[in-house]
């Protein structure tokens, strides 16, 4: 049982597999526990069992308690925190056009995807897709920087640029050097919703496939004159703006 754990928490790309996803730490869990999902199984250090909420146990299928020294060598962090939680990741359906969707266009670090997460369920996206190219969105990392944002958004991995334009959602693309500046179509236009708010490559931007189809470039003003804007805090901004359209009109 040990080398199976110790193999599952290696292995960011297992859960493309067999749908499997490793949760560490009782902020994680508590948020998977809050939208709903239940534990395949649940190991916890043995000093911890007492110390849990008893509902814990109840939505666990399988309870297995360990020793500090093997919790520390199966820990992701650098101190672990005694909790470990599998979850199973459900068949989703193709991505719905009536419902907002943030798009990761070959983002690479795990820090940005995550963050990017967090902001669209701040922000009312419910959807994220995912390009070629980007980062696994279930790897340890971007569920770390996602603060359990994964568990109330629908994923979709791996679609390419032609087949999300398909979905005939209005295509909002971010592009540092053209399109009209968000706070100018702020005051002339207001924003489409639902609507696909596209975010690109760290360095590189969007590709390029997204100009074959209907798309509407946005661009931030930055009057400080940076050459540009870290991806995730480019997203924080566009979302936001969405967001606050939507307020405004209720």
């Amino acid at each position: 049982m040990y080398k199976r754990l110790r193999a599952a928490l290696k292995d960011n790309a297992s859960y493309r597999t067999n749908n499997l996803v490793w949760l560490e730490g009782e902020h994680l869990c508590n948020a998977a526990l809050a939208q709903g999902w239940r534990f395949k199984e649940l190991v916890l250090q043995d000093s911890k069992l007492s110390t849990l909420p008893s509902h814990w146990l109840k939505h666990a299928d399988l309870v297995t308690t360990i020793t500090e020294p093997l919790m520390q060598n199966l820990s992701q962090l650098p101190s672990s925190t005694g909790v470990l939680a599998c979850i199973e990741l459900s068949d989703t359906t193709a991505p719905s056009s009536l419902d907002a969707v943030v798009v990761l266009d070959q983002v690479q670090d795990p820090g940005n995807a995550g963050s990017m997460m967090r902001c669209a369920a701040a922000f009312g996206f419910t959807q994220i897709i995912t390009t070629p190219g980007t980062v696994s969105l279930w790897s340890h990392k971007v569920i770390r920087a996602a603060m359990g944002a994964h568990f109330g958004l629908k994923l979709h991995e791996s679609w390419p640029v032609k087949d999300i334009l398909t979905l005939k959602w209005p295509v909002l693309v971010t592009d540092v050097h053209q399109g009209t500046f968000l706070h100018e179509r702020n005051h002339h236009q207001p924003l489409p919703w639902p609507c696909a708010w596209v975010f690109g490559h760290e360095g590189q931007g969007i590709s390029a496939d997204w100009y074959e189809g209907d798309c509407q470039p946005i661009r931030i003003a930055q009057p400080g004159g940076q050459e540009s804007l870290n991806v995730a805090a480019a997203a924080a901004i566009c979302l936001h703006a969405s967001a606050i359209q939507r307020i405004e009109k209720l």
